[in-house]
Formats: structure tokens, sequence, C-alpha cells
């Protein structure tokens, strides 16, 4: 069986609200942030000139994801090894849901780090994921991450690329 053709669009101002084309009506807005956050986050980004990629991705001319991937800008809630070190943070990433469990999300996420780190060079990835997602948190450690003790409200945070101890 031979796998469907990912297409990465560059999201844009244009484009952002074709994210609205994604199915995630399985996913409450208290586990991944919506498309107007979506586009909040893509607005700092250009604001604040961040370093960093966002894609569309789509499959036989459908939309079925995104992800937000960039520099990170340490917070207060962060694990405290970053501090003083430049890392990346995936901010947004959601998966149409007739389209998980395939392989997609595997493959989006290692294209989207292949891509940033071609065109940006390495650095850790921090991300959160809601302590009651368990589903999330089997795709990131089995994509690599690592889940530290470090929690933001209820959100673990996961590393990868890192060689200290989170």
């Amino acid at each position: 069986m031979t796998q469907d053709e990912l297409v990465f669009e560059k999201m844009t101002f244009d484009n952002a609200e074709k994210a609205y084309e994604i199915d995630r009506s399985d996913i409450p807005y208290s586990t991944v942030e919506d498309v107007p956050t979506l586009i909040n986050t893509l607005k700092f980004g250009a604001e604040y000139d961040l370093i960093g990629h966002a894609f569309l991705i789509s499959t036989n001319g459908k939309y079925v994801g995104t992800i937000m991937m960039g520099e990170g800008i340490f917070c207060d809630t962060d694990p405290e090894q970053f501090e003083d070190i430049p890392f990346y943070r995936i901010m947004f990433f959601v998966l149409d849901k007739n389209h998980r469990s395939k392989g997609y999300g595997s493959r989006i996420i290692e294209e989207t780090i292949r891509r940033v780190y071609e065109e940006y060079g390495e650095r850790p990835i921090l991300l959160e994921v809601q302590e009651d997602n368990e589903d999330a948190m089997r795709f990131y450690e089995k994509n690599g991450f690592t889940k530290t003790k470090y929690m933001e409200g209820d959100d673990y945070f996961f590393v990868r690329g890192y060689n200290g101890t989170v």
C-alpha cells in the first residue's frame, strides 16, 4: 500500500482560515486551541519576528492538519533548564479526526522538524500535552519526545533533542 502524498503549504494570514476545514469536532477546546488562537499565535510570531514554520497540510486535495513549530520564548512555567538556551516550541498541532492512527501525524511532525532544523538549525523542542490526553502522550513518546515532571496547569511538558535531565 502506498502512502498518500502530504502537501505542506506555508500558513499565511491569507490562508489560515482554511484550518476550519479540518474536522476536529471530537477535540475539546481545553485539549487543543481553536483556529482563532492559531491565527493569533501566527500574528504573535510575525510581530516578534520569531523563526519557525506554520503549515497547513493537505492530502488528496483536502486539508487534514496544521502544525506550528517555532522559536520558543521562555516563560516562568517552562522547565528551568530552558531559561538560557535557545529552543523551539510546537504550539499547535491538529490532525483531522478521519486521518489519525494512520501514520499521518508521525510523518507531519518529522517533516516539520526536518524543515525547521534544515532552515534554522537544531535546538531542543518543547511542547505541552494535557494530562488526561493519553493518546497524545503516547503519540509524542512514540515520536521521540520524553514526558517531563514539569507541568503548566494541567499540561505536562514534553521535550525532544535535549541532552540534559528535565
